[in-house]
């Protein structure tokens, strides 16, 4: 479908292209300079695209472009609102479809159509109205007519401003003028309660005088009684610090008679509970050592004395004979292993002394480590009660874990190993049996004194080295 032509007179004042006059008007040689299109104020713009929104409908659809045939077929009350942009670049741009829409709203606006296409704005019209007709017209003069809408236009938004700056001034005006009626009332009110505090003053001034004499009174009487107190408080004082001193001696006294008391009973268990520890561990090993005796010599009844039997020995035998076997040394593991299988025995080692004279190269550490590692093999080997002993608690680094059936004790400070294992042979029952592993000779000696079987440490190295 092929854009509609314009309608109009062919050619006027001899200029081709130019178009008739919508509205029937001559087309002077002033229309025939190019003039931009003007910037209408916003009021009139609105009112141009709503009547133009109004008469779109009635505009037949092949003489609107496709855009403007959407727009058309909008509600009426939002064609202007939706399609206002559209409307308003088609007026500028298309003078046949600003032509075809002036003819209709000219024709809807009735006589005040006709009088803006005469070029005449009505004294009662609205300008905005005028401006909206004379711009979709565009009679002779209809710029004319455009800048006197805008300038009514501006001069209505000024006279609205100056009517409210003149409103809000009178209404500013109405509230300090009932601002200071209030005023007025409240220092009325405040004049009234001024009069009437100054009679309770007056009052009070009369009451205060009275206060202030039975005050001093008061005050006499007070200092007196005060006095008579801090007399009695003194003396109660110095009772209450005799009865003090007296009870915190009486106090101290029943202290240290329960604190002796205590200590008493104290050392009394501890040192019954050792006995009987002792007496228990004694009876258990003699009752273990008793019952191994005779389950391993299974002694028939005796026939014969003991003096029957060396008389019998010394006639079979030349007298220089020798015994038939040697007795086993310190050193020999054998024996260690012979008393190692004593009931209850107690195997009582000195660490230092062991394990420098087998593990020399080593650093203490890994000394004790491997002495504690070798003597938990052995008490699970034995189940005898071990106990290794070691010199100064405050040098140990990097101790392991006790095995089981191990015992691993350090001296205190300013103690020996030696006094220590002396201690430990001395705290043991007499009759139990006790193995001392040392090659210090003061040691053996002492511990020999005591009742324990003293043995060389090579005799223990040999032995956990046989695993």
């Amino acid at each position: 479908m092929s854009e509609p032509e314009l309608t109009g007179r062919p050619d006027v004042g001899g200029v081709p292209g130019v178009p008739a006059d919508p509205l029937g008007g001559d087309t002077t040689a002033d229309d025939l300079d190019f003039q931009p299109e003007p910037i209408l104020p916003e009021p009139v713009r609105q009112r141009v695209i709503t009547l133009t929104a109004a008469v779109l409908a009635s505009v037949p659809q092949d003489e609107l472009s496709v855009p403007l045939r959407k727009v058309a077929k909008f509600a009426p009350n939002r064609r202007a609102r939706m399609g206002g942009p559209v409307i308003a670049a088609h007026l500028t741009a298309d003078p046949i479809f600003r032509q075809r829409v002036s003819q209709r709203v000219v024709a809807d606006a009735g006589d005040l159509g006709a009088a803006v296409v005469e070029g005449v704005s009505p004294a009662a019209a609205d300008p905005v109205e005028v401006a909206a007709l004379a711009y979709l017209a565009r009679p002779a003069g209809w710029r004319d007519l455009l800048d006197a809408a805008e300038h009514a236009v501006r001069l209505e938004a000024e006279s609205a401003a100056v009517g409210e700056v003149l409103q809000a001034a009178e209404s500013r005006a109405q509230r300090a003028e009932h601002d200071r009626a209030v005023a007025r009332v409240e220092v009325e009110k405040l004049r009234d309660e001024l009069a009437k505090v100054h009679q309770e003053l007056s009052g009070v001034r009369e009451e205060s005088r009275g206060t202030a004499k039975a005050l001093r009174e008061a005050q006499a009487a007070l200092k007196k009684a005060t006095e008579s107190l801090a007399a009695e408080r003194g003396r109660l004082a110095k009772n209450a610090t005799d009865h003090d001193a007296e009870l915190r001696r009486l106090r101290a006294k029943l202290a240290e008679a329960e604190a002796s008391t205590s200590t008493a009973r104290q050392d009394a268990r501890q040192q019954r509970a050792v006995d009987e520890a002792r007496l228990w561990l004694l009876l258990e090993t003699i009752g273990q050592a008793a019952v191994g005796l005779r389950r391993e010599l299974a002694l028939d009844p005796a026939t014969i004395l003991p003096a029957d039997a060396t008389a019998e020995l010394y006639a079979d035998r030349p007298a220089d004979a020798g015994p038939s076997a040697r007795a086993q040394s310190q050193d020999d593991p054998g024996r260690l292993d012979q008393l190692l299988t004593l009931p209850k025995v107690h195997l009582i080692v000195d660490g230092y002394n062991v394990t420098k004279r087998g593990y020399p190269e080593m650093s203490l550490e890994q000394q004790r480590t491997r002495l504690i590692t070798a003597l938990g093999a052995l008490a699970a080997q034995t189940r005898a009660e071990v106990t290794v002993v070691f010199d100064g608690a405050e040098k140990v680094h990097g101790l392991p874990p006790n095995p089981r059936g191990l015992r691993v004790l350090f001296s205190r400070k300013g103690e020996t190993a030696d006094d220590l294992v002396r201690r430990l042979v001395r705290a043991e029952p007499t009759g139990r049996p006790i193995v001392v592993v040392s090659s210090d000779r003061e040691v053996a000696d002492g511990v020999r004194r005591h009742g324990a079987y003293p043995m060389a440490a090579d005799s223990l190295l040999r032995r956990v080295a046989r695993g």
